[in-house]
């Protein structure tokens, strides 16, 4: 009997493990065998424009320099050209300029200055005040003034003469004595 339960107890040992894997598990087996064949061809083409052309920066933004600046740029799809500068303002320096040696106490200085400019010229004329003219101020230097601008007016009448061919050379330079002496007088007249 014992070799019976021998026999039952070894047959239930050799079938344990196939019991154990049992415990609710499927087991599935594939396979699978394919070929993949690939042809083809890959482009690609980047379209971008080229770096922009940027104007250069021209800093005018201290007052007391009577400049400004001026700065442009073109782009093309090939090309790019920046450029820039920077221009005075004649009429500001003036102002400045005037304004110090005013400030200085050189006031007829700073009148002298400001008469440079032909419309401010005009307003001192058109107000009985001349500009001054070589030291001169007042009286003196209007009719300093006009004999000058009477000695231009015949200087110019001059040259347009000789244009025409109504005088020579030697004609000119005697009229032009003659003119000087003239605008002295008148000057000495008004003394």
């Amino acid at each position: 009997m014992r070799s019976i339960w021998t026999v039952v107890f070894l047959g239930l040992l050799i079938s344990y493990p196939t019991f154990a894997q049992q415990d609710d598990v499927i087991r599935t087996e594939s396979i699978t065998e394919s070929t993949i064949t690939t042809n083809g061809r890959t482009e690609t083409t980047l379209k971008s424009p080229p770096a922009s052309a940027i104007s250069p920066t021209i800093n005018t933004s201290n007052s007391d320099l009577c400049t400004f600046g001026v700065a442009g740029a073109v782009q093309t799809q090939i090309l790019g050209i920046s450029t820039g500068t920077q221009f005075t303002d004649e009429n500001c320096e003036r102002l400045k300029n005037s304004k110090t040696l005013y400030d200085m106490g050189m006031k007829v200085a700073a009148v002298s200055l400001m008469c440079q400019d032909k419309r401010v010229f005009k307003a001192m004329m058109n107000a009985g005040t001349p500009c001054p003219y070589d030291g001169m101020i007042g009286d003196e230097a209007k009719a300093a003034w006009e004999a000058e601008v009477a000695q231009e007016n015949w200087d110019e009448h001059n040259k347009e003469m000789k244009k025409l061919g109504i005088l020579d050379e030697q004609d000119v330079d005697t009229a032009v004595a003659g003119g000087g002496v003239a605008g002295l007088l008148a000057l000495l007249l008004l003394l």
